[in-house]
């Protein structure tokens, strides 16, 4: 089962690939810049085979340097069978693409990040044949962000810090340093980044810690229940049923009913969609707009 968790972390890098600068400064490398990747298909499966697909495929294509293909893929537990599949993934896109292959684990928790490194060989008696080695995004290798100037100056790496170190003991430290530091950034930058952080931070204690430093705004990963995203729907929904009770009393008014304070009243304060679809339905023939109301506690006479 694909999780937000899971989701977050690998889309993480098809957006901002930027956030791979620990493994590029791990390897001797210059810090990436976004505009060296561009993503490639994820697909890795063959004519008739069982399908297989990495999570996120990248080019690294620099002016001056050495090319090659970057898998991501997210990792949250210890799982020999996609061990196997990360060397098909390697071995095929070595294969498709004519380029080395870095394969670049992330996970949040310590022990599935210590199983990721490896190395997962494939050998028979004393020879072996092929050998694995991902390189792990994870709470040894990416830095605990707490410093508001690095959030300001690299968001998806904080964000990265934030996700891999949810189970860390500074983990509070963490968040209050990266939720400070993103609302340096233009609205829609900060509402992006919180909800990434946030997504990432799927069924750890952590991401209600999250929430309370978040604010109101709109959502980006829709279908996960973020903060955000309730906000965003509940603030639609009474968009919804404002606009339905001013049909109502248009309504009312065209046809010459007439509408006292009360019942004006009534039906603005009402946020029910399915009540105020069925008090616009009646709104179509009443005599009198107490009528709209079919049941005396919904008559606002009867308060």
């Amino acid at each position: 089962m694909v999780t937000a968790t899971h989701e977050a972390s690998h889309r993480l890098f098809q957006e901002h690939p930027e956030a791979l600068a620990p493994v590029f400064e791990a390897l001797g490398l210059p810090p990436p810049a976004k505009t060296d990747f561009h993503e490639l298909s994820p697909d890795t499966t063959e004519i008739r085979p069982v399908e297989r697909r990495a999570d996120t495929v990248l080019m690294f294509e620099p002016d001056m340097g050495e090319h090659f293909v970057v898998a991501v893929e997210a990792q949250t537990k210890k799982d020999p069978e996609k061990a196997r599949n990360w060397a098909y993934y390697v071995s095929y896109l070595r294969a498709k693409y004519d380029l080395p292959v870095l394969l670049v684990a992330v996970c949040r928790d310590p022990s599935t990040a210590a199983w990721a490194m490896g190395p997962f060989e494939c050998a028979v008696g004393p020879w072996t044949t092929q050998v694995t080695r991902p390189f792990v995004l994870g709470p040894q290798t990416v830095p605990e962000v707490t410093d508001e100037a690095v959030v300001a100056q690299q968001p998806a790496l904080a964000a990265l810090s934030a996700i891999v170190h949810s189970q860390s003991k500074r983990v509070s430290d963490i968040l209050e340093a990266v939720a400070r530091g993103l609302v340096s950034f233009e609205p829609s930058v900060t509402e992006y980044w919180f909800e990434v952080v946030e997504v990432g931070l799927e069924s750890t204690p952590a991401r209600d810690n999250w929430r309370k430093l978040m604010q109101n705004v709109v959502t980006h990963f829709p279908g996960h229940g973020t903060l955000f995203e309730e906000k965003y729907l509940e603030g639609k929904s009474e968009g919804k049923a404002e606009g339905k009770a001013e049909d109502i009393l248009r309504v009312l008014t065209v046809r010459g009913v007439p509408v006292s304070d009360d019942v004006r009243n009534h039906v603005t304060a009402c946020t029910d969609l399915d009540t105020l679809t069925t008090w616009f339905d009646r709104s179509l023939t009443v005599c009198r707009a107490e009528d709209l109301f079919s049941a005396e506690e919904d008559d606002p006479a009867a308060s």
